[in-house]
């Protein structure tokens, strides 16, 4: 009896259009999203600030711009279950478009903080939505690879932001980042929406219940472990990245170092780190190993960074490098959310999952700059990244496997 072959899988829906718009979409959202963080110093001394007033306040506009993205996260991620995610891709974008561009002509700190708070809202919903329909369309044996293009490309949106910064004056920049926004809006046009969601549309299957999430001990456990997962990636980008002035001084180390630059290594990083875990995760066949052995480089690298040893800002920057790289697996957490949840809650999941990681800078950076007093600012990272680490691997050990699970069904 002869056993027939499995044909190979083609590589063409990678290249199909709601995969490339999705990845232009995460890229104009990372570069509008960190774009305050790179022009905070200069736009607000532009606004004739104090150097105490800079740090003050910019931190109070940081802070508002992540309020946004956390009750953005839910709004968005309700929406996508309710509305389709093709509303939220087009909302999304339009408001965090028109808010950055308003940024440009901004002259009030005030005002500033409540234009932040609403590109905040606008972002939030760019990732989780993209990533959720990316899942959907795919085929399941493509869903890691088209996750891993998405954050590969969209990752690339801080280092154009970056190069973007050093060409043109702050007020540029923003009208740069809304440009591109309103541009992408055009794309988007011709996009499809998920046919699993028109599917569930058409059952009595409650869509888009965020307290659903909380209902029961299974669900809340599911919900909550994938955020666990990905906490060591805002350990990185969060604090050991966005303070790296502060932890070169901390090191002993002669040339100042610059944040900017820190930044954007770690995300040169992680977009490589992302184009290459899916394919991982394929080849293993497997999210969870994926997922481990990324977050176990992670840990070597993070270690070496508060270790004492870094006695050079290259190789304070190649480290940079490696944490970014090791953080990777973005596309893939969030792959394992969409994956986690049935069609009527996955948007609202997913979307939610992203900010919420966003946003646990809320608590990390406070708790990283009150301990620094006492135990300096190694040992404070230290502790930070031990409850990082030991939720992430706890979350990582006890969440389900998700590689190949069939998407179409309801909670």
């Amino acid at each position: 009896m002869q056993v027939a072959e499995s044909r190979p899988v083609s590589l063409r829906p990678l290249f199909a259009l709601p995969v490339i718009v999705a990845a232009l979409g995460y890229f104009v959202d990372v570069y509008d999203l960190l774009l305050f963080n790179i022009v905070r110093v200069p736009s607000l001394k532009d606004l004739d600030l104090s150097e105490a007033d800079v740090s003050l306040i910019g931190g109070r506009i940081l802070n508002f711009q992540q309020a946004g993205l956390l009750l953005g996260g839910i709004f968005w991620g309700i929406l996508g279950d309710k509305r389709g995610r093709l509303s939220v891709l087009f909302g999304s974008i339009i408001t965090y478009s028109l808010a950055n561009i308003a940024c440009g002509f901004v002259h009030d700190p005030n005002v500033y903080a409540i234009l932040r708070f609403i590109a905040g809202l606008g972002l939030a919903g760019e990732l989780g939505a993209g990533i959720t329909l990316v899942s959907e369309i795919l085929p399941k044996e493509l869903r890691g690879l088209g996750s891993s293009l998405v954050a590969g490309v969209g990752l690339l949106g801080a280092v154009v932001g970056y190069f973007t910064v050093t060409l043109f004056d702050w007020r540029t920049t923003y009208f740069i980042g809304g440009g591109l926004g309103l541009g992408l809006l055009l794309l988007r046009v011709s996009v499809l929406e998920s046919g699993m969601f028109k599917r569930v549309q058409e059952t009595t299957a409650s869509r888009g219940n965020f307290w659903a999430l909380f209902q029961g001990k299974d669900r809340l456990l599911r919900y909550l472990r994938c955020m666990g997962i990905a906490l060591p990636t805002y350990l990185v980008i969060g604090i050991l990245a966005t303070f790296g002035n502060e932890f070169g001084k901390a090191l002993g180390i002669n040339e100042p170092i610059q944040p900017g630059r820190c930044v954007m290594f770690t995300y040169i990083g992680t977009a490589v780190g992302d184009l290459l875990s899916g394919p991982l995760s394929q080849y293993v066949q497997s999210r969870r190993k994926a997922i481990g052995l990324m977050m176990g480089f992670t840990l070597v690298f993070v270690l070496i960074y508060l270790s004492g040893l870094i006695n050079s800002a290259p190789l304070f920057y190649a480290i940079c490098l490696g944490m970014g790289f090791s953080i990777g697996y973005i596309a893939m957490f969030l792959t394992i959310t969409a994956e986690s949840f049935g069609t009527n809650l996955r948007a609202t999941a997913t979307t939610s999952v992203a900010n919420n990681v966003r946003a646990t800078t809320l608590l990390t950076i406070p708790a990283f700059q009150a301990m620094k007093p006492a135990i300096g600012v190694l040992g404070a990272a230290g502790v930070v990244a031990l409850l990082c680490f030991g939720l992430g691997f706890w979350s990582l050990l006890t969440i389900e496997e998700t590689f190949g699970k069939e998407l179409d069904y309801s909670e």
